[in-house]
């Protein structure tokens, strides 16, 4: 096995199948939508807003529930959970459009944050926090307050917090949403990076041009249903221009 190979063995397999979500008797937000993610894989789900991305991301975490359909994270059903908060804090990490760091703490201490439930000792939550900074290049920024920090800074620190827990499954709903070009490139460079290294499988919600070159591969939503598919990487299309507007 290669070390590419074995770092994907860290990863979960998602298997979304036949899932459909509606909101009240008019919105169908997904309608019967099936998708497959490998262990370790990076994947794109792009379209329009309000085509179902976000609230496709949302039962994958098991923040709730489909009307019909399931949804397997590694072996585990989502749907028949009996502790989803549980199997978030062990299986899944987030990042989102704003970063939610907590202004009064340092970088190292929003990155601590997550492991308090199940690390004990204080000095090794923050050595993994510190090596979790080190992963996203902010060696020098520690002790720093998100007041201190640039955009593009401060979701670096949101990405390491994500990622501190070895989580197999990282969910990104428009990371970079709020950043400028550079910043927004430099953190897909990373979420590329540090998921081909840790082997951890990436679902990355996002309208960004630039993005379908960093993962493995580009899933287009549109009106609640899965329209097209395509390989990632530098011969990638470049995503249809749409307004990012509110999360789908």
């Amino acid at each position: 096995m290669t070390g590419g190979d074995a770092a994907r063995q860290g990863g979960a397999r998602v298997l979304v199948e036949g899932v459909t979500k509606r909101f009240g008797t008019r919105v169908t937000a997904l309608d019967d939508v099936s998708l497959r993610v490998g262990a370790g894989e990076f994947v794109l789900l792009t379209g329009p807003s309000g085509s179902g991305k976000s609230t496709l991301l949302n039962l994958i975490a098991g923040f709730d529930r489909p009307d019909s359909g399931r949804i397997l994270v590694g072996e585990q059903s989502v749907g028949e959970l009996r502790d989803p908060a549980r199997f978030r804090r062990e299986t899944i990490g987030f990042v989102f459009q704003l970063h939610h760091l907590m202004a009064g703490l340092t970088a190292e201490e929003n990155v601590e944050v997550p492991l308090i439930p199940s690390v004990s000792r204080r000095s090794e939550r923050l050595g993994r926090a510190r090596a979790a900074l080190h992963d996203v290049d902010l060696d020098g920024r520690l002790t720093h307050r998100p007041g201190q920090l640039s955009g593009g800074e401060r979701q670096r620190v949101a990405l390491a917090r994500a990622l501190v827990g070895h989580p197999k499954l990282l969910l990104a709903d428009e990371p970079t949403g709020a950043l400028d070009s550079a910043a927004s490139t430099e953190v897909l460079g990373l979420l590329a990076a540090l998921s081909r290294r840790s082997g951890t499988t990436v679902l990355l919600v996002s309208h960004e041009l630039d993005a379908a070159r960093h993962v493995d591969r580009v899933v287009t939503m549109r009106d609640g249903t899965i329209v097209g598919e395509e390989a990632g990487g530098a011969g990638a299309s470049a995503i249809p221009a749409t307004a990012p507007g509110p999360a789908a």
